[in-house]
């Protein structure tokens, strides 16, 4: 009782319980591998102990992932190793630059793709060298040596895949469809809950924020979760089109609340209030009891039956600015936000009943779409270039010296090269994994030269070794305090130790490869300090806001087909990538954020703009200056100015006559480009944008404001 009044004690209590569960499985995983490698008469039991440690995970969704990527990895690498021994098999000085060149683009890979894609990047350069590096004396037994090292880590894949799917068993699918309704019933809850006009900005951009993360979120998950879970197999098309829907809705609700907010700042208090009135039928469907709200199916219902009741209701509304055509059409562009609003939130809804519906009773046909991850090359050159020098240096010593364990320290560095690169601090990383290494070298050593001498047979091999053993897995649970350590702890114990068939016991070679393996990672740190990381620079971050801003661009002129969804999810990605590494409520992610919005309205507002635009009836002297506008927006964007805002507000203005013009005479093909570019103008000048410190203000404007 006294315990349960005590939250962070029930807090600990319960992480150590799940800390030790995970100790439990990779003991299990461990030596069920090792035995299972003896039985087999494999030649090195250690490399299926040393796998099993860098796939366990707690969930088993991301052990199947880290797998699978690793089994890749892996077969890449061997593949590599074949090919570098047949091409240099007399030439060690080519040999090693050409592994060095292998390694080091591994690890660059390792930076560009993200989840445990990069993880099959390093597992790729580790592999070739592990394979290759033993084999460069006797490059005659090199294919005996890759079958051999695939057969080891195959077995340690499947081991730790069947233990975390049977004992203990968390499964990710679970988190992954709880994740995903918190996610859709928030953003129900705040659509309808949001009172437009008078809910503070920083309050929407901290929805925003929370959104994306979330979005960002649950595709990583549904990327793992296939591999553990049928169902979300089945339904993974799905949940990637309503995570994209989602994001699209979303920016068009951005958009909407952000002219009414214009409408208000701006004196057209009554234009503003119209449009409200027109959003009630709206957050009236979505503020439903939660009886109703909960339930895709009828909320869909309800949001289809208000969509009925807006075409009336806007053209009732539209009369009280019969007398004045300017706020006429600005009323007209914010119907347009608000049907259209409507009509994503009904494909959303209708999308997520489908999701909830038993397996095996999916409707057949979906669109097939995919999720844009947004990446930038230069940080994953200089991860490649920093790990050629690195590996380059350690094989000239070792070459120069004749350093008998010069392959194990290479070994080691091919691999944490790949692991530290996507740390955002990576010295301190490496500076945890050779305080973990060392400890697992003297584990390793008490344990083969004191304990297992004096035992016989496999339980006494347990006995010996699992004292010291479990402290690498339970390290690994403490890698959010102490990143690194765990892994160069399990690393060093089960690599150092070196399970064979059968055992050798030569203390001095030994404590050669053991001072070598961590040199290896001392090295690695070394190289960090020389070529520091650019993941969370400010100079990095600032790169990564102008590609934000180039998204403008980028849908400007790429091709319409998926063009929506690809720049959606692109520019959330590319939006998280910067927070994580943006320090919370600073001066610098409120710019960012400020910056983030708007080009979420401008990107859609121009897509939308450039679908209008292919309508056949469109006279071709308005197509001409709609892509010129679209054009402006393009410029300035790429590189604000005040001259590139001028032009892109001069042009605007131009297209936006000519089509108000043309518009009692072709009313059905004007509206709607009108619509997007009176909701260009006005995001140009809005003044509390980011584009704001561009304005240049007419005295007509200064008057009116």
């Amino acid at each position: 009782m006294t315990a349960l009044n005590k939250p962070w004690l029930v807090d600990f209590l319960l992480g150590e319980r799940l800390a030790w569960i995970f100790v439990f499985k990779c003991l299990l995983a461990f030596y069920i591998a090792a035995w299972l490698a003896m039985l087999l008469q494999l030649e090195q039991p250690a490399t299926a102990m040393v796998t099993v440690a860098l796939v366990m995970h707690p969930q088993s969704g991301m052990v199947r992932a880290k797998g699978f990527y690793r089994t890749v990895g892996n077969v890449a690498g061997s593949l590599c190793a074949l090919l570098l021994i047949a091409v240099f098999p007399q030439q060690r000085e080519l040999f090693l630059l050409a592994l060095s060149l292998w390694v080091a683009g591994c690890a660059g890979g390792a930076m560009k793709y993200r989840n445990f894609m990069s993880y099959g990047f390093v597992l790729s350069g580790y592999t070739a060298a592990i394979v290759a590096l033993p084999a460069i004396s006797d490059p005659t037994n090199v294919f005996d040596a890759a079958m051999m090292r695939v057969s080891e880590v195959l077995l340690g894949v499947v081991v730790a895949g069947v233990v975390s799917d049977v004992v203990f068993p968390e499964r990710l699918g679970d988190v992954l469809r709880r994740g995903r309704r918190e996610h859709f019933e928030q953003f129900i809850a705040m659509a309808g809950g949001t009172r437009l006009g008078s809910t503070p900005r920083s309050h929407m951009e901290r929805s925003h924020l929370r959104f994306v993360r979330s979005a960002i979120q649950i595709e990583d998950l549904r990327s793992s979760v296939i591999f553990e879970d049928p169902e979300t197999r089945a339904r993974s098309s799905r949940m990637q089109l309503h995570n994209l829907r989602y994001m699209a809705a979303a920016t068009t609700f951005q958009s909407l609340y952000h002219l009414i907010d214009r409408l208000q700042r701006q004196s057209h208090r009554g234009t503003a209030e119209a449009l409200i009135r027109l959003y009630t039928p709206v957050s009236d469907a979505l503020s439903a009891p939660a009886s109703q709200r909960l339930v895709p199916t009828v909320l869909a219902g309800r949001v289809a039956a208000c969509g009925l009741e807006l075409p009336a209701m806007a053209a009732e509304l539209r009369e009280a600015f019969r007398d004045d055509a300017d706020l006429r059409i600005e009323f007209d562009s914010g119907a347009t936000l608000i049907r259209r609003f409507a009509g994503e939130l009904h494909d959303l809804t209708m999308l997520e009943a489908t999701l909830r519906k038993p397996q095996g009773r999916l409707p057949d046909g979906i669109e097939h779409v995919d999720f844009k991850r947004s990446n930038d090359y230069v940080a994953p050159l200089i991860t490649t270039l920093r790990g050629f020098l690195a590996l380059s240096v350690l094989s000239l010593f070792w070459i120069n010296t004749s350093w008998v364990s010069g392959p194990s320290a290479l070994l080691t560095a091919s691999y944490f090269c790949g692991l530290l690169a996507t740390s955002p601090s990576p010295v301190s990383a490496a500076i945890n994994i050779s305080i973990g290494y060392a400890m697992g070298m003297t584990g390793a050593f008490i344990v083969a030269f004191y304990l297992m001498p004096g035992s016989d047979g496999f339980m006494m091999l347990i006995l010996a070794s699992m004292p010291l053993m479990l402290i690498g897995p339970y390290l690994l649970t403490r890698n959010a305090t102490l990143p690194g350590m765990g892994t160069g702890y399990v690393m060093s114990f089960a690599g150092i130790l070196a399970l064979k068939n059968p055992m050798v016991y030569n203390p001095e070679q030994f404590l050669n490869d053991a001072i070598a393996s961590w040199i290896g990672v001392v090295a690695c740190g070394v190289a960090f300090m020389l070529i520091p990381t650019v993941i969370g620079t400010e100079w990095l971050r600032r790169r990564q806001l102008r590609k934000l801003r180039q998204q403008v661009t980028f849908v400007a002129s790429s091709p319409m087909p998926g063009l929506l969804y690809h720049a959606e999810s692109a520019n959330r990605d590319l939006l998280h990538q910067i927070v994580q590494h943006t320090r919370p409520d600073s001066d610098e992610l409120k710019n960012l954020l400020t910056w983030d919005l708007a080009v979420h309205e401008c990107v859609r507002a121009v897509i939308e703009l450039r679908q209008d635009m292919q309508h056949a009836e469109l006279p071709p002297p308005l197509k001409a200056i709609m892509q010129r506008s679209v054009d402006a927006l393009a410029r300035l964007y790429d590189a604000p100015d005040t001259h590139r805002w001028q032009e892109a507000d001069r042009i605007i203005g131009h297209a936006i006559t000519l089509t108000t013009q043309a518009l009692p005479r072709a009313h059905a093909c004007c509206q709607p480009p009108l619509a997007h570019l009176l909701q260009l103008r006005a995001a140009l000048r809005d003044d509390e944008s980011a584009l704001a410190a561009f304005i240049v203000r007419t005295p007509e404007q200064q008057h009116a404001a």
